[in-house]
């Protein structure tokens, strides 16, 4: 009965400690990654190239998204596919570019890079530095929409969309509903 009693709070302190490890993991990823993807944009920055922020990356960076209201400094990856999206907000590849005009659309996750975007306000400041140069944009609003009826129409010009999934702080992944924030160029 004793050895039954230990092995079932060892194999709860085992499975307490998976769990918690792997809540973390995604936010710890991104994180990390972050400080990486920071050091491949300088290095673009400065050799004109694209730099890929670790060997076996399926992206890179190319912008800076700034919101200092909220101290947000976060880069930008190319591509809006899961894995992108896993180490910071993605670049959707039909949208105009980032820092270069046009109507450039960034995703990301609720719970890691877009987090701010539960407190971003109308009015708020988004400055997109690309590889092109810097452009300054101002919210205009916010939207929940169902994500079956999202469109956003890539060919305006002077607007940047950010995307992500609603609710926040939902265990749920995923989900139905997209936040769309707009703001203006400036």
């Amino acid at each position: 009965m004793v050895k039954l009693k230990k092995l079932s709070c060892w194999l709860i302190l085992f499975f307490g400690i998976y769990f918690v490890a792997s809540g973390c993991w995604i936010p710890a990823k991104a994180l990390l990654s972050q400080h990486l993807l920071k050091r491949a944009w300088s290095q673009s920055q400065v050799s004109g190239q694209i730099v890929k922020p670790w060997p076996w990356a399926d992206s890179w960076p190319v912008a800076r998204l700034v919101q200092e209201r909220l101290d947000i400094d976060l880069i930008v990856l190319e591509g809006g596919s899961g894995e992108v999206l896993a180490f910071g907000p993605g670049h959707l590849p039909h949208s105009g570019r980032p820092g270069l005009g046009g109507h450039c659309i960034l995703a990301g996750h609720r719970d890691t890079s877009f987090k701010f975007l539960k407190n971003i306000k109308p009015g708020d400041s988004l400055k997109v530095e690309g590889h092109g140069g810097a452009v300054t944009y101002q919210v205009r609003g916010r939207e929940i929409v169902a994500a079956d009826n999202l469109y956003l129409n890539s060919e305006a010009d002077g607007f940047l969309t950010l995307v992500t999934c609603y609710p926040f702080d939902t265990v749920i992944p995923g989900g139905e509903l997209r936040l769309i924030v707009t703001a203006e160029r400036v």
